[in-house]
């Protein structure tokens, strides 16, 4: 079977640039390399055609040999410079990893490879706590359970068993790499890979320590007792340097990150710095007002209710509230006025509220309001 022209299987013009001829030949060896076509004789037998055409186009003396004598200029010049074992000798078995490595620069590919490891900083680790509402206000002190990675204290986190040593690994001389050529249509590449032997850690343990297994850290439970500061809300983020999993190789610990989890109080409500409580006030005391005793984070407290005071209305206590997190100082305690209608009246009481009821106007239900402004009455009874 003839072959075919050269630039016809590329797909572009005989005055084609060198760049142009890769970006075709990329194209096409990606579509029909055979990783990605498995069991598929047609585009292995393509793939090879686009292999056999770059290899000569790429060489200027092949081609110039190609563009004046045709197939007859360079039979058995084809694969004459040794493109290696399997497809188009993208190395061992040609597999697609390896081309798309060697014309991106992947990992481990001709751009560059893997380096030995050097110490690396351990993982930082997360522990959620709930606290009570007067713990997130005023701080406290808990005990906090972690499962983490420690260094092992047999062999100082060397990995070697006590009184042994780690030994240089003799296939990599200790760089952690080793390197390789490859010779490729698009010219000779060099690759640089982590050691298989050392794993490009450079040393070879012989001995591994018998309680970590050669790992340098062991898995261990440890409470720690960490002090909540006063002021903490829902979210709030305690960092503890050092205190997350071990190092690797000698490398510094990381963090571990307390989040915060505050439960509802029966009787507070957040906003900020400042506390919201409801406060049930009989109709006498809204009336005629009156000094009552209220619940705050600190105990008991007195509240002076104002004479004729409205439902809903806020009054403050100040300095009562959420201490600063981070300066001084504390927040108010806001209590909302909610006025308790009775319920069960005898006889006698029902008559002194009808008396009262005869005896009072408009006015017993007028106020200033504050600021100026109308209260609900006031603009009921507004006639304008």
């Amino acid at each position: 079977m003839a072959k075919r022209d050269y630039y016809e299987v590329l797909g572009v013009q005989k005055n084609a640039q060198d760049a142009d001829l890769k970006k075709a030949y990329r194209k096409l060896a990606m579509q029909y390399h055979p990783d990605k076509n498995p069991g598929n004789k047609e585009a292995e037998d393509k793939f090879k055609e686009i292999n056999e055409a770059y290899e000569i186009l790429s060489d200027a003396d092949k081609r110039a040999r190609y563009d004046q004598f045709g197939h007859a200029g360079v039979d058995g010049q084809a694969g004459a410079g040794g493109f290696g074992g399997g497809f188009g000798g993208f190395g061992d078995g040609g597999g697609f990893g390896d081309i798309f490595d060697m014309f991106f620069g992947g990992d481990g590919g001709s751009m560059g490879g893997g380096r030995p490891k050097g110490p690396q900083r351990g993982a930082d680790m997360r522990k959620d706590i709930e606290l009570s509402f007067e713990e997130a206000a005023f701080g406290a002190e808990k005990d906090v359970e972690v499962v983490r990675a420690e260094s092992c204290s047999s062999c100082q986190g060397t990995g070697a068993k006590e009184g042994t040593t780690k030994k240089r690994c003799e296939k990599c001389g200790g760089s952690g790499q080793v390197k390789t050529m490859q010779r490729t249509p698009l010219g000779t590449f060099q690759s640089v890979r982590p050691c298989p032997d050392c794993g490009g850690e450079g040393v070879i343990i012989e001995t591994p320590c018998p309680e970590c297994n050669g790992q340098g850290r062991v898995r261990k439970r440890k409470t720690l007792k960490v002090k909540i500061p006063a002021g903490v809300d829902n979210d709030s983020r305690i960092r503890l340097s050092g205190e997350g999993e071990a190092g690797a190789r000698g490398g510094p610990s990381g963090d571990l990150y307390i989040f915060v989890r505050v439960r509802p109080h029966k009787l507070f409500e957040r906003r900020g710095n400042d506390v919201y409580m409801e406060m049930p006030v009989t109709f006498t005391q809204a009336a005629l007002g009156a000094d009552i005793q209220v619940d705050t984070l600190d105990g008991k407290a007195t509240l002076k209710v104002p004479e004729g005071v409205q439902t809903h209305t806020l009054l403050r206590l100040k300095g009562k509230g959420i201490p600063q997190l981070r300066g001084s100082g504390r927040g108010d305690q806001l209590v909302r006025v909610i006025i308790a209608t009775p319920t069960k009246l005898d006889q006698r009481q029902k008559d002194l509220l009808k008396d009262f009821a005869k005896s009072s106007g408009e006015e017993n239900y007028r106020s200033q309001g504050k600021n100026g402004k109308k209260n609900f009455f006031e603009r009921l009874f507004d006639k304008e």
